[in-house]
């Protein structure tokens, strides 16, 4: 992955992964080790707010939707909650507002594990909300010579969000494709 392709194969995605578990073993050994000094309250409610506001909604959509695309609102409000930016932004007007506290440290744990253990990174409005096998990308890593990622547990796998391939974007614009290219009527 660099910046002329901007693509995860799996074993780079793993490597991803791993660097977020590094940081999800730190914040739970800072929250072991403070255990006491903790209130509780205010870091169960700073754990569950990012997918109260960012995830739960676009799962609810996505899951009545039958596989159809859903607003784009949806996703934009997963990314933002699921920023480290953001979540930093939180705990820095937490400690200016209220006070600083190991309560904080629970959004970063939450981040980590999201990243680290389940593989949840941000959200392209090119892909269904939650995951679903690309075919295009299973054919990437085909052209690579490299194996396919496990499959998810989905019953469907919709159509990606907003993608129209090449071939049906030409015919649907009236355009003349050139011969062996498209799909024949």
């Amino acid at each position: 992955m660099d910046q002329a392709n901007p693509f995860e194969t799996p074993k780079t995605y793993s490597l991803h992964r791993a660097e977020y578990l590094i940081g999800l073993a730190v914040t739970t050994g800072l929250i072991i080790a403070h255990a006491t000094d903790i209130r509780w309250l205010p870091a169960v409610a700073l754990f569950l707010y990012i997918d109260l506001i960012g995830y739960i909604p676009g799962a609810i959509a996505f899951r009545r939707s039958g596989g159809a695309p859903i607003p784009k609102g949806y996703y934009v409000a997963y990314n933002v909650m699921h920023s480290l930016i953001t979540q930093g932004a939180v705990a820095a007007l937490w400690s200016w507002l209220v006070r600083p506290e190991w309560a904080l440290l629970l959004l970063p744990f939450h981040l980590f594990g999201d990243r680290g253990l389940f593989g949840n990174f941000m959200k392209s409005f090119a892909l269904p909300f939650e995951p679903v096998r690309q075919p295009g990308y299973l054919r990437l890593l085909d052209d690579l010579g490299l194996k396919h990622p496990k499959p998810v547990g989905h019953v469907g796998d919709p159509a990606p969000v907003g993608h129209v391939p090449a071939s049906a974007a030409g015919r649907r614009l009236g355009e003349n494709l050139p011969a062996g290219q498209g799909v024949s009527p």
